[in-house]
């Protein structure tokens, strides 16, 4: 018997963490290479209540939800907001948000290079971020990984990080503050 739900993502303590590992893992579906996408986190039952066309376009309600299908009432269910604009900073487009109350939270997956702590030692002072950019690219220790954090309106953060060499659900990891830099922008959004 696996210790997989029917979708696919890893069991989780916290609804926040099941709602990251789902996001995970359809960002992981459509493969690498992608623009960074943004996500709504609602209440799944409260969506249920609200919304019932919704949910059930979703497959939360109706003849074909899967009571044992990884989101119990409970959880939270990502909602996938339009793409991000071409051109404008991450940073800069996050300061733009403004969520309506029924909102509960929000999440967001973005690729990124990464260095290991070794190389932290040899990375040069003297660049500017395109720069440094480029240099991070070039270096023989980089490694390419996606992450993805996620907020609560109440300050509780989660994160999931899949590097693309071990490109597998079980090589997931997990944990509040793996993206602290993030996770405090995305927090941002929720007190503009």
């Amino acid at each position: 018997m696996s210790n997989l739900p029917l979708d696919g993502t890893p069991l989780a303590a916290s609804p926040l963490t099941r709602a990251v590992l789902e996001i995970d893992e359809y960002a992981s579906g459509l493969g690498w290479d992608q623009p960074a996408r943004l996500f709504a986190l609602v209440d799944t039952a409260q969506l249920q209540a609200d919304e019932p066309e919704l949910a059930e376009r979703l497959g939360l309600s109706g003849p074909d939800a899967d009571p044992d299908a990884g989101r119990p009432s409970a959880g939270l269910t990502p909602v996938e907001q339009d793409e991000l604009p071409d051109g404008l900073p991450l940073d800069e487009f996050l300061g733009t948000i403004a969520w309506p109350d029924a909102v509960t939270g929000c999440a967001l997956t973005v690729e990124r290079l990464m260095l290991p702590p070794t190389a932290e030692g040899s990375v040069p002072t003297d660049l500017d971020e395109e720069a440094l950019a480029a240099w991070v690219a070039r270096h023989p220790e980089r490694q390419e990984v996606r992450m993805t954090v996620a907020v609560l309106r109440d300050g509780e953060r989660e994160a999931a990080l899949r590097l693309r060499e071990k490109d597998a659900a079980t090589e997931v990891l997990t944990g509040s503050d793996l993206v602290p830099g993030l996770a405090e922008a995305l927090t941002a959004t929720f007190t503009g």
